[in-house]
């Protein structure tokens, strides 16, 4: 037997506490009480035709600068930890990024998996339309790869973002055509940069910010799900971040991750395992929601 598949059959024998009222309206509205969740959920991101696991890989917690806890841990353990996740729990979602400094890491890991049951997601900082055509070579060539999966501009934040950095948009939009990568779009870091991806055809995925007490996040929990509402509606695939609150919610990890599954408007979401004890506990707690 897998030791996921023992995972989810032991899971209802967790103990976990959950919270008796949700926080928000907008969980209330939904019924969870016959849903049955893992890890490894095959789930399809929005309209784009990707399908992979439910829970991603991060690899970027206090992640700038080319660093992160993740690479902070070194090559063989950071890639024993992608193996063990996919091998042991399923996860199938590996989300990286330049600012992580994570590549490297992450194509050691891919170059010992079949790479078409692997789903790399990634992002550039660049604004110039010129680094981005260099990002798409040179990424490719850290993660070993001929294509990836996803692509996010990364940490927009302007109201006007989606005609200021249109050269970069059009620059994936060609790397799609040619099949650099299957899907292009971005993550998000205001409201206004939120509200300006739900209304632009040109987003596929949207890495958005969602946990139940709103650390870190654009606005208010409410507030951000009424605009990913709008996202799902037009086919977007959203994968959710900051699911603990950037370990705000680190004590209450259960109430997090069952709001995140409740929310109704997640497609995936990533968190940054550091270890295979956490990894582990994390696939528990979903399957105990």
């Amino acid at each position: 037997m897998l030791r996921r598949d023992f995972l989810r059959k032991t899971a209802t024998g967790l103990s976990a506490a959950w919270l008796t009222k949700p926080s928000l309206a907008s969980v209330l509205a939904f019924d969870t009480s016959s849903r049955k969740y893992t890890a490894h959920d095959e789930v399809i991101l929005g309209h784009t035709g990707i399908r992979t696991s439910r829970l991603a890989m991060g690899t970027g917690t206090i992640g700038y600068a080319g660093h992160s806890n993740h690479t902070r841990l070194g090559r063989s353990p950071l890639t024993r930890l992608l193996l063990d996740g996919y091998n042991d729990n399923g996860l199938r979602f590996f989300d990286t990024a330049d600012s992580y400094g994570s590549h490297p890491y992450v194509a050691s890991a891919i170059k010992q998996l079949p790479r078409d049951k692997v789903v790399v997601m990634t992002k550039s900082d660049h604004r110039d339309p010129a680094i981005m055509r260099s990002d798409l070579d040179r990424f490719r060539k850290e993660l070993g790869v001929d294509y990836i999966d996803i692509l996010l501009i990364h940490c927009v934040t302007e109201a006007d973002w989606t005609t200021r950095y249109r050269g970069v948009m059009d620059v994936l939009s060609e790397a799609k055509q040619k099949g650099i990568i299957r899907a292009h779009g971005c993550s998000c870091h205001t409201i206004e940069a939120l509200r300006a991806a739900a209304a632009s055809p040109w987003v596929e995925v949207d890495l958005v910010r969602l946990n139940p007490i709103g650390s870190h996040m654009d606005a208010d929990p409410d507030t951000v799900i009424g605009v990913v509402k709008q996202m799902r509606a037009q086919g977007k695939g959203i994968v959710g971040m900051k699911i603990l609150g950037q370990g705000d919610l680190r004590n209450r990890q259960s109430e997090a991750i069952r709001y995140a599954l409740s929310s109704g408007v997640l497609d995936a979401f990533t968190i940054g395992a550091e270890s295979r004890k956490e990894q582990d506990d994390l696939t528990q707690r979903i399957a105990a929601a």
